[in-house]
Order: structure tokens, then C-alpha cells, then sequence
């Protein structure tokens, strides 16, 4: 039963004030539902619990967070089959993944993708969030994927990936949305995305041992396209074609078990629009396959025609068995803003530290936060402070001597919350 359905019959048993707040509970839920899209089939069995949020300290902002359940099975049903699925409360993205089902060193997948929320825009212009030119969106989506390994038994390898999608989009009004400000038309979207990507970073927060060079190309194509908002005052292209490539390398000395991360991303568009436009802002690392981060910002607080961004990250152990590290990170960007979404200055930086724990066998880590966007455009000002709080559980890991043994998969709380 589709969420809008649902919302209604709930109107007659709740005032508006009560339906907003369960609206908003879904919506931070569902808020950057799990978009951690591979670029070929993870060889690697996971299974992880992950969570993210950041609040901001100053002005309005929209919801930013996650929380969702992160599964991936090689040797599915049969030992040629791989499942990936991300599971949040209110969204699922799942892919079934066929090993060499065209070649020797070729991988093809099926993937499906939906739920509530995960198509919502949020209006962000000169540090302030426009709640009335804002709107929720609900989706569902069909893709296939073809992965062939360019250079079978190099140590890195180089994988070409073309996929396509179709991707249905249905917008509705919240309960700020202004009466007058018309919703772009629900429709089909057609996504091709193709690429070269050497190397990987795995699903996880702050991984040990990484690098990855890639370049991609995307091209979104609408069946309905036209005119939304006051009057038609903006557009919603026929077709957009987005060009991207990033670097990353993350590395842990040997020794001192210090830990460095960076990654550079930079990208441009042709015929851009508000809900495909690179959206820059927020530290949240599992936001997407690549987020784009800016600590001490609103999440996806700048649109951006086109960018290159700088994020690196510093992890410094101060007990004994890297219990317990000081964690660093920076971040800057130069950017041409979307039409409609300029403001003063294309150059943006942000800084943050926090702490971060991790029990033994890196099973668990949680870090606690504080972030500073130094050009954020405020009502006080340039500047601007948030904290964060990230969490990741890792059901897959062996415990350490101090746990019992149990299977994760059974653990009945969680099979109680999937409704296994």
C-alpha cells in the first residue's frame, strides 16, 4: 500500500500536529536511505548494523541521518549467486548478483529499490532551509548491472560497469510545503551509468587498507519533464549527463596504527536541475557510495553544477589496543553553484574532531563528534557548529575472548525487527 494511502487513513485518527511528528520519525529513518550501490559483486561476507546523524547548532535544518541493516551473502542459495541488500525501516535496496553468468570474468545483477521518503527535496539557499519550496517523494526502481574484470589476476583490480535502472518518482506536500508552490509531475526516470573503476573502499567506516581511482559518467532521462514551483519558476530537465571521477587512499601504519584517509572527487553536468544536481554538505560517510562531505554544514546544503572536493581524515590511537582514538577530519571545496542556488563565494571549508571507541576486534566503533563549517552563511554570520554521532555494529566479526560465541544470524532481536 503506497505511503500516501497509508498517511490518509491516518488523518482520521490523528490531528495534524501528531501525523507530523510520525512523519518526521520516517522521514529521519528513511533520510539517505542506504545508497551503497557496488561497483562490481563484494566478494565479502557482511553483515552490519549502521548508523549516522548530524545536528546542526545553529539555524533550521532538514533531518540528516541514517540507520539501516547491511547484508551481503556470496554463495547465495547456489555458490554462483551473491545477495546484497540494505534494509532501513521505511526503504530496501537489494541486488541479486549472478558470478560469470557472462564470461569467465564478466558478473551481471538484477537489482530492486523502493520505499518512502527517499526521493524528498529539501530547498537549501544561503544558509537557510526554505521549508516551503520543499517536498517528500517516494520511489521505487528496477536495475540490471553487467561487472567485467578488465585484468584477471592483478592485485587491484579494474572492473567496467554499465548499468540501468528505471526509477519511478512520487512527490506529495508536507505539511510546510506552500499551498500555492506546485510539486514536479510523479513519473519514470531512466538512468544509464557506466564507468572504470581500479580498486574500492569497502562499506564500512574508516577501513584499515584502501585505494581506489575510478571515473564515471550517468545520464538521467525523464519521461516527464516541464515546469514546477511559484508559477513554473523552475525546471525539471528532459535529460541531465553527469561526469564524475575520485581518487581515495586510505592507509594504517604498520607500527603506531595511525590511519589516513583521503579522497579527492570532482565532477560536472551538463543540463543539471534541482533533483539532479551534485548536493554537497554534512558529515555522514555511508550517505552514498561517494558522499560528498563538508563537516560543520547542513547535509546536502550546497547544489553544484560542478565541484572538486578535498576530504581527508586523521585517526590517532591514546590507549593501548586502539580502544580509544582521536579522530580528525577537514574538508574544502570550490564549486559553481546550480542556477537558482548561488550564494557569495564558490570556495567552502570545514573542519571536526571527535573520539572514537572501538571494542576489541573492530566489531563495534561509535564516535562522538564536533564539526565547524568555516564559510557556512548563517544569520549571525560566516560560521557555523554541529556534532555528530556515527555508529557502526558488525555482526560478521569474530567477539572477542570476552563474548560468547554466538551465531550472529541468530540473534533474536534483530530477526524480531526484520520480522524473520
Amino acid at each position: 500500500m503506497k505511503q500516501t494511502r497509508l498517511l490518509s487513513r491516518l488523518d482520521c485518527l490523528m490531528t495534524s500536529v501528531i501525523r507530523r511528528q510520525l512523519q518526521c520519525g520516517l522521514l529521519w529513518l528513511a533520510l539517505l536511505a542506504p545508497a551503497i550501490a557496488c561497483a562490481q559483486i563484494d566478494p565479502i561476507k557482511r553483515d552490519l548494523i549502521q548508523f549516522g546523524y548530524n545536528q546542526p547548532l545553529e539555524g533550521r535544518a532538514p533531518l540528516a541521518g541514517y540507520a539501516f541493516y547491511y547484508h551481503n551473502q556470496p554463495d547465495f542459495l547456489r555458490t554462483n549467486l551473491t545477495l546484497r541488500l540494505a534494509l532501513a525501516p521505511v526503504y530496501l535496496d537489494s541486488e541479486l548478483g549472478f558470478n560469470h553468468a557472462l564470461g569467465a570474468n564478466t558478473d551481471f545483477a538484477i537489482g530492486v529499490a523502493g520505499g518512502g521518503f527517499a526521493d524528498g527535496y529539501n530547498e537549501i539557499r544561503n544558509g537557510k532551509w526554505i521549508e516551503t519550496e520543499s517536498f517528500d517523494g517516494n520511489c521505487a526502481e528496477l536495475s540490471a548491472s553487467i561487472f567485467h574484470l578488465i585484468n584477471p589476476g592483478d592485485l587491484i583490480p579494474l572492473n567496467f560497469v554499465l548499468r540501468g535502472a528505471a526509477h519511478y518518482s512520487e512527490y506529495e506536500r508536507n505539511d510546510n510545503t506552500a499551498p500555492d508552490f506546485q510539486l514536479p509531475d510523479d513519473g519514470t526516470t531512466f538512468n544509464v551509468r557506466t564507468g572504470l573503476r581500479w580498486g574500492g573502499i569497502e562499506p564500512t567506516l574508516f577501513p584499515e587498507l584502501a585505494m581506489e581511482i575510478s571515473g564515471w559518467y550517468e545520464g538521467v532521462f525523464r519521461a516527464e519533464s516541464g515546469t514546477y514551483g511559484f508559477n513554473g519558476d523552475r525546471e525539471v530537465e528532459p535529460g541531465t549527463h553527469l561526469f564524475w571521477g575520485t581518487a581515495a587512499l586510505s592507509y594504517t601504519l604498520p607500527e603506531s596504527k595511525q590511519n589516513f584517509f583521503v579522497r579527492v572527487v570532482a565532477g560536472t553536468s551538463l543540463k543539471a536541475d534541482r533533483l539532479s544536481a551534485f548536493r554537497l554538505g554534512g558529515f555522514l560517510p555511508l550517505s552514498a557510495e561517494y558522499p560528498l562531505s563538508l563537516p560543520g554544514y547542513y547535509f546536502q546544503e550546497f547544489s553544484a553544477r560542478q565541484f572538486a572536493l578535498v576530504n581527508a581524515n586523521y585517526l590517532l590511537p591514546i590507549a593501548p589496543n586502539e580502544r580509544w582514538n582521536l579522530q580528525f577530519n577537514a574538508a574544502t571545496a570550490s564549486m559553481d553553484y546550480l542556477s537558482g542556488t548561488e550564494q557569495a563565494g564558490n570556495w567552502v571549508s570545514g573542519v571536526g574532531a571527535g573520539l572514537l571507541y572501538r571494542s576489541p576486534s573492530d566489531k563495534f566503533k561509535i564516535i562522538v563528534g564536533y564539526a565547524y563549517g568555516i564559510d557556512a552563511i548563517r544569520s549571525s554570520g560566516r560560521g557555523a557548529n554541529s556534532i555528530n554521532f556515527l555508529l557502526q555494529f558488525d555482526l560478521d566479526k569474530p567477539h572477542g575472548n570476552n563474548f560468547s560465541p554466538a551465531q550472529p544470524g541468530r540473534w533474536r532481536g534483530w530477526n524480531w525487527l526484520l520480522g524473520r
